[in-house]
């Protein structure tokens, strides 16, 4: 669970709050268009992302290496991030940045496949849903810690210890980001064992990973039929859950007039509750299954997004109300969606379904940017005056509804042989 906290540096400092946006306005010139460069380095992260994931886990799995390969990738991160501290506020260090933003991106998604993989090795039947839960509540917690000493230590005193000069400050967070992460994942380094190579692996190289991707792909529709269905189902609703917390700020401002101060106090509000929302999912799922837990929480969502417009009339109130509940129910559906895969995974093979996991996952990263941008323009096409952008959350209610739909379709159960 302790490696949930460790990698939150990543996540929350590196991708969201703080090195893209000193990328784009303390780095870059706006003849860069740091906004548009930034979107291309995740789009083609994504992509590289998508064309190695379904190999990753597949090649861990055969020889054996699965908490070698997450050791590793966790401390390339920690690489990067101190390599993030070189960066300095100049222009021509912009194309540097942007190549540690997207290779870090891929390197810790890499790392998910084997960190969700071993979930069923440390666990039982009886715990896998509460460990899961309690992780990804330890994860959001630890976002909320990043955030608050890098903002109270490094941000924003008048007289900080560290200077200010060429946004020192601010590139000491990423130091700062490294040693968190390179501490709290020493538990995994000593604790967590490593799984057996298989008795009749073969060295192969990366060419023949693939020629034999699709052969394993026909097996484990026979181990286990109901797996694809629920990837293709959880990479929907999965994106819906995304873009809950991708628009969020977005909505919050442009929609309901939250200054600056009242987005940061909402989004350490939103990771709260999100957190105490996977910590009590993650006891459920054990209860009632994580099909269970992960349906209630798209009806929860799918509910909360809709009272968001039609009580917006209300103003801030309304998305303090129903925003916060809509982010109450993405860490349980975030957390059971990782259980679930390993309740149904045949003994031996969680790394190749993660890493299909992982692929599904961005095959269809583009939905809720795409729908959430349709609802506003529908919108305005046929007349809407005045706050459009309330509409948008329709966009994402529309792939939470779809990905429930079809989640409807798996088993709750689903039969492995193993």
């Amino acid at each position: 669970m302790l490696w949930d906290w460790a990698e939150q540096p990543y996540p929350t400092i590196m991708q969201t709050f703080i090195f893209p946006v000193y990328l784009a306005s303390a780095v870059a010139t706006s003849a860069q268009n740091p906004d548009q460069a930034i979107g291309w380095a995740t789009a083609i992260a994504g992509v590289v992302l998508a064309l190695i994931a379904p190999v990753l886990g597949r090649r861990s799995d055969e020889n054996g290496r699965r908490k070698f390969w997450l050791v590793i990738n966790t401390y390339m991160l920690v690489a990067i991030m101190l390599a993030s501290f070189f960066v300095e506020p100049k222009a021509e260090f912009f194309l540097f940045g942007l190549v540690l933003y997207a290779l870090g991106s891929v390197i810790q998604e890499s790392a998910f496949i084997n960190y969700y993989a071993m979930l069923k090795g440390v666990t039982n039947e009886s715990n896998i849903g509460k460990i899961s839960g309690f992780a990804w509540a330890l994860g959001y917690v630890g976002g909320i810690v990043l955030l608050m000493v890098s903002l109270i230590a490094f941000v924003l005193p008048d007289n900080p210890v560290i200077p200010t000069d060429d946004s020192l400050n601010i590139r000491a967070i990423f130091v700062f980001c490294a040693i968190w992460t390179l501490v709290f994942s020493i538990p995994l380094l000593l604790f967590v064992p490593e799984i057996p190579k298989k008795a009749n692996a073969q060295k192969e190289s990366i060419a023949e990973s693939y020629g034999k991707l699709w052969a394993q792909l026909k097996t484990l529709r026979a181990q286990a039929p109901e797996t694809l269905k629920f990837l293709i189902s959880s990479a929907i609703y999965r994106d819906g859950l995304a873009g809950v917390f991708t628009f969020g700020a977005v909505l919050g401002t442009l929609a309901f007039g939250f200054d600056q101060q009242s987005i940061i106090f909402y989004g350490v509000a939103a990771n709260i509750v999100a957190g105490i929302g996977a910590a009590v999912g993650g006891v459920l799922d054990d209860r009632i299954g994580s099909r269970a837990v992960i349906v209630g929480s798209l009806i929860g969502l799918i509910i909360s997004g809709s009272c968001v417009f039609i009580f917006s009339y209300m103003g801030p109130i309304a998305y303090w109300i129903f925003g916060l509940t809509l982010s109450l129910f993405v860490g349980p559906a975030q957390a059971s969606s990782r259980t679930f895969v390993s309740r149904f995974t045949p003994t031996g093979r969680e790394g190749e379904v993660f890493g299909l996991y992982q692929f599904t996952g961005r095959a269809v990263s583009f939905l809720s940017g795409a729908f959430w941008s349709l609802s506003i323009g529908t919108a305005v096409a046929v007349g809407v005056s005045g706050n459009t952008t309330v509409y948008g959350i329709w966009g994402i209610v529309l792939i939470l509804t779809v990905g429930l739909f079809l989640l409807l379709r798996v088993h709750p159960n689903p039969k492995v042989i193993d």
